[in-house]
């Protein structure tokens, strides 16, 4: 049935093939005979990528795993059609990618592959950029965090870097007395582009304590926007008409909603 279905190229991948290099060959397919696919460019599947990853997210932060599975074969022919489309001018190929994936992980996980050994976490995360950074010799410590990341998550993960060379306050009080120069700074701040500045500094400070408390703020954040979601669509469905009802009433319902959507 297949062989009258698909071309030679992808009949090669039976049933007997290991699954990925039958879904390889239908990218491959794709690439030939869709339309769509056939003009693709790594430009254009920029905002796929980035959609699939998201969604990705959002079935993990759901706890929904039929979802999960879904969207990460969504994200993987994000990957894979990457990979082809860099195979088609000879750049790379998917056994590239992999190859060039696993050697890392094998390089990076000395205590694992090699004789290396490590009393927990924290020497593991030391390690991994201890190694990265020999790896990437002169170039910048923050060299490695790509500047589209989402804002907190940046801030996060260059603060990681910034520790990692020692560029750190030196304790959990310190972290917390810039949070709180933060925010006199910007309840004192006079102008709107001050505010601006200041707020963002006050972030910032707020992601470093977070760090320090070994919170993500990625994540944190994401979580809360989640929970005001649900709660929001509770006061909503006991109050369609929101606009004419006063705060005390929506205040009541969105009580309410905190024992339904309980974490």
């Amino acid at each position: 049935m297949q062989s009258e279905i698909f071309d030679e190229e992808y009949t090669e991948a039976n049933d007997s093939a290991p699954h990925w290099t039958v879904f390889v060959n239908i990218v491959r397919q794709l690439r030939k005979q869709c339309p769509w696919d056939r003009e693709q460019t790594h430009a254009s599947l920029r905002h796929l990528l980035i959609e699939e990853t998201y969604e990705t997210i959002e079935a993990l932060d759901t706890g929904d795993m039929q979802e999960l599975r879904t969207e990460l074969g969504d994200l993987l022919l994000q990957i894979v059609l990457h990979s082809v489309i860099a195979e088609e001018t000879q750049q790379f190929d998917l056994a590239g990618v992999v190859s060039a994936v696993a050697d890392k992980m094998v390089r990076r996980h000395p205590h694992v592959f090699g004789d290396r050994a490590v009393s927990g976490v924290e020497e593991v995360l030391q390690n991994w950029e201890s190694l990265k950074a020999s790896e990437r010799q002169g170039a910048s410590v923050l060299s490695g965090v790509p500047a589209s990341l989402p804002a907190l998550l940046c801030a996060h993960r260059m603060q990681e870097k910034a520790a990692s060379v020692g560029f750190d306050f030196p304790d959990l009080e310190s972290t917390w007395a810039k949070v709180e120069e933060e925010i006199q700074e910007f309840r004192t701040a006079a102008s709107e582009a001050e505010r601006e500045n200041e707020f963002g500094d006050l972030l910032f400070a707020l992601v470093n304590y977070a760090r320090r408390n070994r919170i993500n703020p990625e994540d944190a954040l994401r979580s809360t926007n989640r929970r005001f979601r649900e709660r929001l669509g509770y006061v909503e469905a006991h109050v369609p008409d929101m606009k004419s009802a006063d705060l005390e009433e929506l205040d009541l319902h969105w009580e309410k909603s905190k024992g339904v959507h309980e974490d």
